[in-house]
């Protein structure tokens, strides 16, 4: 028992002298160069080289090894460097929480949300807030909804607008904001163009145009698929909707998407689903992070619009 307390003891100040260089290792991490890392910190070359020396022996183990012209991180750099840039992180969560505590009207949101969100939800949702809160910054992270979430739940990203939500023992938690319903989108010269309304299982034999995986639309369509007993055939991948209504148009195969608009675009008809098929679009956060009060205002303030 005494060991393990000694143990822990030179750990926390071996920790208290590392911290301050933890800096340098993630810009290492971030740039891959040691000149780029000097230049992101504003410090001469030496010294980032210097600090890197010092971290290696601290630790135990080299950090880096020269590689050409340059260097790379070893396995134990990788590894300190991603402790780094999670702490480092927290940190700069903690420093937004005092200063927008002092004042929240300067506060700074990290909105994450789907490219196809962006089209009309985000600006409206912005809009709204700001003619409340018109000194709040915003940075707008678009991804996949995989990309999206991962951010949210190393700290990247503040909220995120996603559609389906994260199941809760994932650490995140969010909101439902709206059902969204889902058509197949097909070529206009397509045998089932003239159709009403159309089950998934008829487009068997049919190419799909899907977004890459990791997106909330292909893991939509791979399990309405799986539940009529096949797997699409993957004509194209893409990562934004509107390439892919445009290869629909284009007659290269079938897509399940959400409504264009008051009409689609040239070329494609957009078939109702039958049974009807919808999905949740929602904001997400982390249930055990504290919000700063200008990311809990904006998130109060989607939250009591629905």
């Amino acid at each position: 028992m005494i060991d393990s307390v000694m143990n822990e003891s030179a750990d926390t100040g071996l920790a208290a002298r590392l911290a301050p260089n933890l800096a340098v290792l993630h810009a290492l991490a971030q740039t891959g160069n040691v000149t780029k890392a000097a230049e992101l910190l504003g410090v001469p070359q030496p010294t980032v080289s210097r600090r890197l020396a010092a971290l290696g022996t601290a630790v135990g183990a080299p950090l880096t090894v020269t590689e050409g012209r340059g260097v790379r991180l070893t396995r134990a750099g990788e590894l300190f460097a991603t402790t780094a840039t999670r702490t480092l992180g927290t940190l700069e969560h903690g420093l937004r929480q005092v200063r927008e505590e002092i004042d929240p009207e300067l506060g700074h949101v990290k909105l994450g949300f789907l490219h196809l969100l962006g089209r009309a939800l985000v600006p409206e949702l912005l809009r709204g807030f700001r003619q409340r809160h018109p000194h709040v910054r915003f940075s707008l992270i678009q991804g996949s909804r995989k990309d999206i979430l991962d951010q949210l739940t190393r700290g990247a990203v503040d909220l995120a607008l996603v559609a389906p939500l994260p199941q809760s023992e994932s650490g995140l938690t969010g909101f439902v904001l709206a059902e969204q319903e889902l058509f197949l989108a097909v070529p206009v010269e397509h045998q089932l163009a003239g159709r009403d309304r159309v089950g998934i299982a008829e487009f068997a034999d049919d190419e799909f145009v899907l977004l890459e995986s990791g997106y909330g639309l292909r893991q939509i369509t791979d399990e309405l698929c799986a539940e009529a007993g096949f797997s699409p055939k993957v004509a194209f991948e893409g990562q934004e909707s509107d390439t892919v209504r445009g290869l629909v148009a284009a007659g290269l195969g079938v897509a399940l998407l959400p409504r264009f608009g008051s009409a689609p675009p040239a070329g494609v008809v957009e078939l109702p689903l039958s049974p009807r098929v919808t999905r949740s679009i929602g904001l997400a956060w982390p249930t055990r992070h504290t919000l700063t009060p200008a990311v809990r205002a904006f998130r109060d303030y989607v939250t009591a619009r629905s």
